[in-house]
């Protein structure tokens, strides 16, 4: 549209209401205006910035200095000369190879097992009509609400009578799944999932794990991938339960770390250079992947 059209017609005074209406764009044309950030917004999302990576940053000086150098006042705020030495320092000494081996397997495995049985319950309580769904729902929801240091005992003799004290397993299948996740995948697809796609489904003759598999997952992968990050970041970083079922013989990466502490003095270089090297992980993870999972929400963002 020219702005020839946009002007108002001679027989319409300029300053009245009707010619003010005019001379308004189309909401087609405001809708395509850039908005553009002023500099109070690159101030606040400096400091943002600044504030979310100041933790690494003293991580990583603390691990690059000696033990009497952090502990000094005021402490250090520009990186040592120690850093790769206290690095293999604490590789050795907490033993982190096999640990992170470990830690790979077990959350690598809880957040595949998390997002797969929580989209399917998901689609299930979203799509699906049968009876006792909002009563099964509520007891999901429910769970969320049971601190899990109640179950630790109970678990741990579970645990015992299967022979797996001290195993992997033991780590892995209680939490196999989650109702956060349920209920995460739960309302994700309440609002992305149209239900004419899912009639369409059945008038073809799809039954529901086709439809699930052809329908669904596509519709579903964004917040899948937002699940799986969050799922894997929780397994890595998990420290209650797997300190309890496992030892010092077969740790995670948590429970590695103890061990950099397990002294009379601690050395607290050693024990953020530990810390350091169990995060780079998650780190490589996120920029390996960060693109496609932040491209993945901006996909599903958008409403055809």
């Amino acid at each position: 549209m020219t702005t020839d059209t946009l002007q108002a017609r001679p027989d319409v005074p300029q300053d009245s209401p009707k010619g003010r209406r005019r001379l308004r764009l189309p909401a087609a044309v405001r809708a395509g205006r850039q908005h553009h950030a002023g500099p109070a917004t690159y101030v606040l999302l400096t400091v943002a910035a600044v504030l979310s990576l100041f933790p690494l940053y003293w991580t990583m000086v603390a691990a690059s200095t000696d033990n009497t150098r952090v502990t000094q006042t005021p402490p250090p705020f520009l990186p040592g000369p120690h850093l790769f030495e206290n690095l293999g320092k604490a590789w050795q000494d907490a033993a982190l190879g096999k640990a992170m081996v470990n830690s790979l397997i077990v959350a690598g495995t809880i957040a595949v097992s998390t997002v797969l049985f929580a989209t399917l319950a998901g689609f299930a309580f979203a799509k699906l009509r049968f009876k006792g769904r909002n009563i099964l729902l509520t007891l999901v929801i429910g769970t969320m609400m049971v601190p899990p240091q109640l179950a630790v005992v109970p678990l741990f003799m579970m645990m015992t009578e299967l022979g797996w004290g001290q195993k992997l397993p033991a780590v892995i299948f209680p939490t196999l799944v989650s109702a956060v996740g349920v209920f995460f995948m739960r309302q994700y697809l309440a609002d992305a999932l149209p239900d004419e796609l899912v009639e369409a489904g059945r008038v073809d003759g799809a039954h529901s794990l086709r439809i699930f598999w052809s329908i669904v997952l596509p519709v579903a992968r964004p917040a899948m991938a937002v699940l799986f990050m969050i799922t894997f970041v929780h397994a890595w970083n998990d420290f209650f339960w797997p300190f309890i079922v496992l030892d010092m013989s077969n740790p995670t990466v948590p429970v590695a770390l103890t061990q950099l502490s397990a002294g009379y003095v601690r050395d607290q270089s050693l024990i953020m250079a530990g810390a350091l090297l169990g995060t780079l992980p998650l780190l490589a993870m996120f920029v390996v992947f960060g693109r496609q999972i932040v491209g993945g929400i901006m996909q599903g963002a958008v409403k055809g």
